[in-house]
């Protein structure tokens, strides 16, 4: 199948079938392209939606989000994860608008050097702000690729993403790269779909090597496996007159600028009576205090599993041991951002 054959399939299934609908399709603002592509980042679309929407109300600017405060846009990031993403994006948002005057770059490279920026996102920017001749190569467009043309090579190898990258570029419409972008990724997500593809609806079925060889679910190929350990986490919240202890996770861990009550991690699940023991030792809670346990809270992410317990008490007094905190009240919580597991506490309390 050559370069034409495949743009002209595409744009035909674009223009009589694709009915997917997002609100960042045929935005022409960088800035808000490129919220939604890093929103999108690891975030299903259905639940990046709302996001996208709330960042835009509350940020309708790129010089809005510059000027917010850390504290503020992370509290609207909150429950999205990758907290990475939100930092370089503050980051971003904050040189655009000090060092280039609010305006968006206008080329690729220039694109590529903003921080948290990689190759795929800038060239979603370039294609559908600019027009500018750029293939997008997401997940989506890997999938379709590898499975129309059979190609085996891993796509998580140099070798393998650079054979992508050259195809995808091949075959770009450079006329209309901003809908032939969009169109790809659109097929991708509603038609060679990761599981149960719609194959017998498929425009490329005849063309399609993975369908005539049998090969649909063993094509995109990853080599790499990336290894999963699990971490326990027990929060001790003493209560002193309705106020509890916060501070600022400032690490370079997981939910870096997020905050959470005073917690142990341990390498190994321990019961409750011994994270009790371990928090009275530590003079975080007073003996003999009654306790609240909470279930078991579990959170995955990309190469982790987080298991969280949060015991509470009320206490009569502020524990020297947590002199460094900042005690809240219940109204002032609600206002901090969080990492998913303690909102999840939260929400049940």
């Amino acid at each position: 199948m050559n370069n034409n054959n495949f743009q002209q399939i595409l744009a035909l299934w674009n223009q009589t079938e694709n009915t997917r609908q997002m609100p960042w399709k045929g935005q022409k603002d960088p800035y808000k392209i490129w919220l939604s592509e890093v929103i999108l980042q690891q975030t299903r679309v259905e639940q990046g939606l709302n996001y996208y929407k709330n960042f835009i109300k509350n940020y309708p600017t790129i010089d809005d989000l510059a000027n917010a405060t850390e504290k503020s846009v992370f509290k609207l990031w909150e429950g999205l994860g990758y907290y990475s993403r939100c930092k370089n994006l503050i980051f971003t948002a904050k040189e655009i608008s000090t060092q280039k005057h609010g305006v968006f770059p206008d080329t690729y490279e220039s694109i590529l050097n903003l921080k948290g920026i990689g190759p795929y996102t800038a060239a979603a920017i370039a294609s559908f702000a600019f027009n500018l001749p750029h293939a997008v190569l997401d997940g989506n467009v890997f999938r379709v690729l590898s499975r129309i043309f059979g190609i085996g090579e891993p796509i998580d190898t140099p070798a393998g993403k650079k054979l992508f990258s050259a195809l995808a570029e091949k075959l770009l419409n450079k006329q209309e790269p901003g809908i032939y972008n969009q169109a790809i990724m659109d097929f991708g997500a509603t038609v060679c779909k990761p599981v149960a593809p719609l194959c017998a609806q498929c425009p490329f079925q005849k063309h399609c090597v993975a369908f005539k060889k049998d090969l649909i679910t063993s094509l995109p190929v990853k080599s790499k496996k990336i290894a999963v350990r699990t971490r326990y986490f027990y929060y001790l919240i003493p209560i002193h007159r309705n106020t509890v202890p916060v501070q600022e996770r400032l690490e370079k861990d997981i939910w870096q600028h997020l905050y959470e009550f005073p917690m142990m991690e341990t390498a190994a699940e321990l019961t409750a009576e011994a994270v009790v023991n371990k928090g009275i030792k530590k003079g975080w809670i007073d003996k003999g205090a009654s306790m609240q346990i909470s279930p078991v809270f579990s959170q995955k992410l990309s190469h982790q599993i987080i298991k969280s317990v949060f015991i509470s008490c009320k206490a009569n007094h502020k524990p020297t041991a947590l002199q460094s905190y900042q005690w809240v009240s219940k109204e002032t919580l609600k206002t901090l951002p969080f990492p998913k597991t303690i909102t999840q506490y939260l929400k049940q309390l």
